[in-house]
């Protein structure tokens, strides 16, 4: 593929994903182009170009209508699923079968007519929406770092909010007056501390003031929304950046009220030795910190409240919880006897705890060879890490033992036992069965 302009450079340093999402943007604003319409790339992808980011998609804004889109495209190879507001999800185009790899990555390409937008009088959603040109479509959106347009086939930059200068500033802010942008959609407010997290830019004075007055109006955005912004500063290389800028604008009082029993050094220290940036792990490392204070609600209490503010899913919360609760079994794995590490080890979570407890005790200078046996550990073959049980329910039936609740203790005395080297046989297992009646 060619580059194309000096911001979108298509060449092989890009993910697969971002290389077809690309080329589908670039084929849809050309036929838009051959039907007579004026198409941009626009929002994000400019946004993250101009910062030298890769684009994670490629939005494509149009003053052709939904109808008019579905027309060019074929209505089979459209989906509707905004066109309320004036989207439209164009499907890649079926290739040959040569080049078919490279698209299965591509998701239908949102195209978006330019609109101007009436009331908000739920607070997200406009009331009506008005179909009109690019600098309309572009004073209506919330921040002017998002409310850039790329014209691909003049290879330039269209900017009529400043966003470029704001850009360059790292600064966020509103488009227009800050109330009006937060009076359509409370949500934005989160939004803003998200945007400022994830690039590592400073909140404009009057933005952030606007926050700080309007933060209890967070209550009307649901919990799924607000969740998924949790989820994106949680993973953020600034992250601790952006739990201060909670608290800063006073948005943590309805999302994590907790936050403000953790050090904010702290934050920056055990976040700071994470391997990876992953929601459940991140997540399990802040609610360690938020459970050392001793006016924290009990743990297990402040991952339910947790899971009921932001939706989490159940192998969410079943991730987080099992990280808490056994990274010390990792952190001490060199001082425990196998037969109490090695269920740890082999848990389908066992991943996240081991990270949980490699930051942890980075962070706090403890010792290191409880996570290096269990990291050695995990690249054991599994008939080692997790050898086959030497004493089953079935072999004790077989040996005459009426069942009963006292099998469970039996069998994990034997499963102990064999993981910890005292035994090696069935029959030293049904010995060791018999010596416990």
């Amino acid at each position: 593929m060619t580059k194309i302009g000096p911001l979108f450079d298509s060449s092989s340093d890009h993910s697969r994903e971002t290389r077809a999402s690309f080329a589908e943007a670039i084929r849809i604003c050309g036929r838009l182009r051959e039907r007579g319409h004026v198409a941009y790339f626009a929002g994000g992808c400019v946004r993250d170009a101009l910062l030298g980011r890769e684009p994670k998609d490629f939005d494509v804004a149009t003053d052709a209508t939904p109808d008019r889109v579905r027309e060019i495209f074929g209505r089979r190879n459209t989906l509707a699923f905004g066109a309320s507001f004036g989207v439209i999800g164009v499907l890649p185009e079926k290739r040959r079968k040569a080049s078919t790899k490279i698209h299965d990555h591509v998701h239908p390409t949102e195209v978006a007519t330019f609109r101007s937008d009436g009331e908000y009088s739920d607070g997200r959603r406009p009331d009506k929406v008005h179909y009109g040109d690019a600098k309309h479509d572009a004073l209506r959106r919330d921040f002017t770092i998002n409310g850039l347009f790329f014209d691909p086939a003049e290879e330039k930059v269209i900017d009529y909010v400043g966003g470029q200068v704001d850009l360059a500033a790292r600064r966020l802010q509103t488009i227009g007056a800050a109330d009006q942008r937060f009076e359509e959609d409370k949500l934005r407010m989160l939004r803003a501390v998200r945007f400022a997290t994830t690039l590592g830019f400073e909140l404009d004075p009057a933005t952030k003031t606007e926050i700080v007055a309007r933060a209890p109006e967070i209550a009307v955005v649901s919990a799924e929304r607000i969740g998924a912004e949790m989820r994106r500063i949680v993973v953020s290389m600034h992250a601790p950046r952006g739990l201060e800028l909670l608290i800063e604008s006073g948005l943590d009082r309805l999302i994590l009220p907790e936050i403000r029993f953790v050090d904010p050094a702290s934050l920056v220290n055990h976040l700071g030795h994470r391997d990876a940036l992953a929601f459940d792990s991140s997540m399990a490392l802040i609610l360690y910190l938020i459970s050392e204070s001793p006016a924290a609600p009990p743990l297990d209490s402040l991952i339910g409240q947790i899971t009921q503010r932001w939706r989490l899913s159940g192998e969410e919360t079943r991730r987080i919880t099992a990280a808490t609760r056994r990274w010390p079994i990792i952190a001490d794995a060199h001082q425990r006897t196998w037969s109490q590490v090695q269920p740890t080890l082999v848990d389908r979570d066992a991943d996240c705890v081991l990270q949980v407890a490699a930051a942890i005790t980075c962070a706090e200078q403890l010792p290191q060879a409880g996570v290096d046996l269990a990291r050695k550990a995990r690249s054991w073959p599994r008939e080692q890490l997790d050898p086959e049980p030497l004493l089953t329910g079935d072999a004790l039936r077989a040996a005459g033992y009426q069942p009963g609740p006292q099998f469970r203790s039996w069998l994990q005395a034997a499963r102990d036992a064999q993981l910890d080297g005292q035994i090696t046989t069935t029959e030293e297992a049904l010995a060791l069965v018999e010596r416990l009646m």
